[in-house]
């Protein structure tokens, strides 16, 4: 089977740590209801050389929204502080295995990065190879991260707006179900319960195993029952623009090259005041 090109193994990663031009970024981050501390996990243990990317500040510090995409000079600002250039290797990896690190993956890709790996499995996986882990924060030297940000693969709400009212653009949504179904409350206040109208329910769950991402076959099966062409234009969402990332993972190593995530995701579609909202599965 050919291998993802958007997945690296903790064993080739292992052979190339500390290479110059490879940049290893830890991109921890969970959900309230799950506590766990990203930061205080990576200060317990993590690659050696790996730098810690906050995803919640890295953003657009003027968005009320939460993980909102921050503007070229921000995030420059911050990959060449954590000493990562646009023209390295940049492999991402998060605790879970595959849940956080996908949104930093597409973040470094669509701000221009040229090469950028996901660590297959992630941590526990790099753990369960018996692979060195430290606890020393590194000192990178500053780098130049030259930012472009590619307006085309992300989403607005007036778009959003357009393809659920007129159609052109398949949607999927990454929450679980039952948030999807408006059967559970959303965990923000003041943002409604439910989905958007005409929009696919495939909750990450469905296209992860094991902290990794299923085969190609079983992804094309799971979108294909979720009513999701896999081959044709498809925008992400979720509940704050995090996990989307995951089906944007899945979706370009189908091959799809026609994917877009709305970063303002549910919290901003579900806030607003004039927007449709359909419930039930």
């Amino acid at each position: 089977m050919t291998q993802n090109p958007f997945l690296i193994s903790p064993e080739q990663l292992a052979e190339t740590l500390g290479r110059p031009g490879i940049a290893v970024v830890d991109a921890s981050w969970y959900l309230p209801a799950q506590n766990r501390f990203a930061r205080a996990e990576y200060d317990t243990g993590h690659i050696p050389g790996a730098v810690f990317f906050d995803q919640d500040a890295v953003v657009d510090p003027a968005s009320s929204l939460p993980h909102a995409l921050p503007k070229e000079t921000v995030f420059a600002e911050a990959a060449g502080q954590m000493g990562i250039s646009d023209t390295d290797t940049i492999v991402v990896y998060d605790g879970m295995g595959l849940f956080s690190a996908p949104r930093v993956w597409w973040l470094f890709r669509v701000f221009g990065a040229e090469d950028v790996r996901l660590l297959d499995g992630g941590f526990p996986a790099w753990q369960a190879a018996g692979l060195p882990v430290e606890t020393e924060t590194p000192s990178p030297t500053p780098a130049v991260f030259d930012a472009h940000l590619d307006r085309d693969a992300v989403a607005s709400l007036d778009e959003m707006k357009d393809w659920v009212e007129m159609g052109g653009r398949q949607i999927a949504d990454a929450r679980p179900a039952d948030r999807f179904a408006g059967e559970a409350t959303e965990p923000r206040a003041g943002v409604r319960a439910g989905h958007m109208p005409g929009a696919a329910s495939v909750p990450i769950g469905l296209v992860t195993e094991g902290g990794r991402l299923k085969s190609p076959e079983a992804l094309r099966e799971t979108f294909a029952a979720a009513g999701v062409d896999p081959d044709a234009p498809v925008v992400t969402s979720c509940g704050s623009g995090v996990t989307a990332a995951v089906l944007s993972l899945a979706l370009a190593s189908l091959g799809n090259a026609d994917v877009k995530l709305y970063d303002g995701s549910w919290t901003e579609w579900g806030s607003a005041t004039d927007t449709p909202v359909e419930t039930g599965r």
